[in-house]
């Protein structure tokens, strides 16, 4: 049993390094979270752990901390239909749009160990025809260090490339090794990864395609509302957004609406109106 004190420390902490917020529904995995941390450290439990946190003296412990309390589960393809959405009527639009230059730039915000950007990847590089010529700039971004440092790596386990792939992708794109099976330099070339802080500017560039995909949930509102503004910033003329299913931008945001043509993604509105702040718009419903 972990107490309130415990996980309120730890929940101050996640937030202030990362931006997202321990929910309640996250708080019961807090101890198989750090499970693996406690062991290495002999440290025999949540409170002890967060004592030692209080009292300082290590300043890798709070990295770690923070680094086990983040939510990595992804996989190749994730939900599937995302993909076919993309790649059966959105990226059509945008080839249209970008013909002049045939140059597309995409970025993956919250990518975690890589599998998505790498699924774009593995997308374009099984059409060859359609993509020849073209320029696919690909950036996969995650708060997370050791995410990050994985999905530079390309070598996951039997389990994660069960995950979402067929077998016939597995061997083209894979060669297996003592550790798993790494990913193939072609594809590894296709994608770049940087850790970012959702919570901070943008990375450089402009960008034709936002995933942003399950990590708005674990923000409070207005770090929410601050985040879509910096993605409609980081955004091209005519760029497309695409969320989690269970992520919408009505009622968070006035700086994106849904596309009208493509349901499941979302357009930058070029001139927003001003939303209400919070404490104004809980005033009008009192």
């Amino acid at each position: 049993m972990v107490s309130d004190s415990a996980i309120r420390i730890l929940s101050d902490l996640l937030e202030a390094r990362t931006g997202q917020q321990l929910a309640v529904s996250r708080q019961w995995r807090i101890g198989t979270a750090l499970h693996t941390l406690m062991r290495a450290r002999a440290i025999d439990g949540v409170d002890a752990l967060v004592a030692a946190l209080v009292h300082g003296g290590d300043p890798t412990l709070a990295d770690e901390v923070v680094e086990g309390l983040l939510n990595h589960e992804t996989y190749f393809f994730r939900d599937r239909r995302p993909f076919d959405l993309l790649f059966d009527g959105a990226l059509d639009r945008l080839a249209t749009a970008r013909g002049a230059d045939r140059r597309l730039s995409i970025w993956c915000a919250g990518c975690s160990t890589g599998q998505e950007p790498y699924s774009l990847a593995m997308a374009f590089a099984e059409d060859p025809g359609r993509w020849a010529g073209w320029r696919i700039d690909i950036l996969g971004t995650d708060v997370s260090r050791s995410a990050v440092a994985r999905a530079r790596h390309g070598l996951y386990s039997q389990f994660e490339v069960q995950r979402g792939l067929s077998v016939i992708q597995t061997m083209r794109w894979f060669e297996q090794e003592a550790g798993g099976w790494r990913l193939s330099p072609q594809l590894r070339g296709a994608v770049r990864f940087d850790v970012h802080n959702l919570t901070d500017t943008a990375p450089p560039g402009r960008f034709d395609l936002i995933l942003c995909r399950n990590v708005l949930l674990y923000f409070g509102a207005e770090t929410r509302r601050a985040v879509f503004d910096r993605l409609a910033g980081a955004e091209e003329e005519g760029a497309l957004l695409m969320l989690g299913a269970a992520e919408t931008v009505i009622g968070q945001t006035s700086r994106f609406a849904p596309d009208p043509a493509l349901r499941g993604l979302y357009a930058r509105v070029e001139q927003p109106q001003a939303m209400p702040s919070l404490a104004l718009a809980g005033a009008a419903r009192g």
